[in-house]
């Protein structure tokens, strides 16, 4: 493995232990990957508990998701693919499965719309908590390439910058110029979907 590789498996394998601590990657669920200089990509094998990743748990593939090496992709890949055509700056996609975002896309009708938290900084061109985040709500669909081409509409329509996305009852995708940016909003998303569900459970009192 040449030496970025093994830079970008070792932090894709760190950010497993991480999200997994936090309890966002139960079992085998979600799938990460990180896009090389060559716009090849390292992208975990399918069905590998993502808190005891090894390097033989993330895999090569080339810009169109296929396999380089032999194994076998994520199923979802090509959710990756369509967050680096459609952001050339993204370098790494993390797609976890955490009990809010999961909850909160089955509880929300429509999109989810996020303002007034100071956090919200931490996703890029974001200076104030004065603003409003959308953050789309897609139905689980089986079907990936449809659901991709859904996801990329979407976003080709809109007039918004989004950041991150959910699949109902599923979890949520987002994406960073790097490990640690894709991390960061990886967290940043999980406090806020964590508000807005207890914001939804006072509500309801």
């Amino acid at each position: 493995m040449l030496p970025e590789c093994q830079q970008r498996a070792d932090e894709l394998i760190a950010a497993g232990r991480l999200l997994y601590s936090m309890g966002m990657v139960p079992a085998t669920s979600g799938n990460f990957s990180a896009r090389l200089p060559d716009n090849t990509m390292l992208i975990t094998v399918s069905g590998r508990n993502k808190g005891r990743l090894k390097h033989a748990d993330i895999m090569l593939a080339d810009a169109a998701g296929n396999s380089l090496d032999g194994n076998k992709p994520s199923a979802e890949t090509r959710l990756h693919v369509q967050i680096y055509n459609r952001f050339p700056d993204a370098c790494c996609v993390l797609h976890p499965h955490s009990v809010n975002a999961t909850l909160l896309s089955l509880l929300t009708e429509g999109d989810i719309e996020l303002q007034g938290y100071e956090i919200l900084k931490a996703f890029p061109g974001i200076n104030t908590h004065a603003c409003k985040v959308t953050v789309p709500v897609f139905s689980n669909d089986q079907d990936i390439e449809r659901l991709a081409t859904l996801v990329e509409t979407r976003m080709q329509d809109s007039e918004n910058i989004f950041h991150g996305y959910l699949i109902r009852g599923h979890g949520f995708y987002t994406w960073g110029n790097s490990v640690d940016d894709a991390l960061k909003h990886a967290e940043a998303f999980e406090f806020l979907f964590d508000c807005e569900m207890r914001r939804k459970e006072v509500t309801r009192q």
